[in-house]
């Protein structure tokens, strides 16, 4: 089966694919959506039906304490949409430090500032769904 790994931001949504096995993780684009969560849903629709995934991994955002704060909550609000509105399983998975860990991925590999930016959400997703697939497979 094929997750879809996803990286909510303020204004983008990372988005990364996994393999038909579940088992690795790629980088796939960026939707945009200024903080209009409703306007991801078409987009998201199209893309999960054009790759036949079949369950998606959102990234969630806990303080380093592993308390709930104000972006959790907006992430844990978009769970529930995704599974109510695409009728597909959403699993959460820890996100603390995943943007950290691609940039200085994209730092370690001399990736400009102004290409960091075009990918470092995508990039985010990614680790974000090989945890999850790392995860679940043990």
């Amino acid at each position: 089966m094929k997750y879809l790994g996803l990286d909510l931001g303020t204004k983008t949504l990372g988005l990364a694919l996994s393999d038909p096995l579940g088992m690795i993780a790629s980088s796939y684009k960026i939707l945009r959506h200024n903080e209009d969560y409703d306007s991801l849903l078409p987009m998201l629709k199209e893309e999960i039906d054009k790759n036949q995934v079949g369950a998606l991994v959102l990234g969630l955002p806990k303080n380093m304490n592993n308390s709930i704060g104000e972006r959790g909550e907006i992430a844990l609000e978009f769970q529930k949409k995704l599974e109510t509105e695409l009728k597909l399983p959403v699993y959460m998975q820890d996100e603390r430090l995943t943007t950290k860990q691609a940039e200085s991925l994209l730092i370690s590999n001399d990736t400009s500032r102004k290409k960091r930016k075009k990918v470092i959400d995508s990039l985010a997703a990614t680790i974000i769904l090989q945890s999850y697939l790392d995860r679940k497979e043990k």
